[in-house]
């Protein structure tokens, strides 16, 4: 078989129908577009969501709250949740997504104080709040910010 000789399989490509080329082919004279109106004109072509003048419904539907775009995503993990660890052990996004306690180790993550924690752990986490951080040096480990 050489490079001149392939050709597509039968039936995967059609010929492109050619409208506007007489009555005779089944797509003359209005070229499938019918009679008049918008969209048999020229360069016709309406915005996405037109509702041919009718309130659209992106503007219907009530609209409520507040979304910020600068917002930066993060994941909020409470102390408790350090508790699966073993005692003496480095806690940071790596170790929390092998765990199966966070999904994704990318993203920044912040302790909270929410539970106890029993074990001397050395966490290296993106944020804390006080008395997460409190709780965690009690027990005798660090609670240290990794960016």
């Amino acid at each position: 078989m050489k490079l001149h000789e392939l050709t597509p399989a039968i039936g995967s490509t059609k010929e492109a129908k050619r409208i506007g080329r007489g009555h005779g082919s089944g797509n003359g004279k209005t070229a499938g577009k019918g009679h008049k109106g918008q969209k048999a004109r020229a360069g016709h072509g309406m915005r996405a969501g037109f509702e041919g003048g009718q309130m659209p419904l992106q503007r219907r539907i009530p609209k409520r709250g507040f979304n910020n775009i600068f917002a930066k995503e993060s994941v909020a993990i409470n102390v408790a949740a350090l508790e699966v660890f073993e005692n003496g052990a480095v806690v940071d996004a790596a170790a929390l997504a092998d765990k199966g306690i966070i999904d994704n180790a990318g993203i920044p993550v912040k302790v909270l104080g929410n539970g106890n924690l029993t074990k001397k752990l050395t966490v290296k986490l993106s944020a804390y709040s006080k008395s997460a951080a409190e709780k965690i040096t009690a027990a005798g480990g660090k609670a240290e910010v990794n960016e």
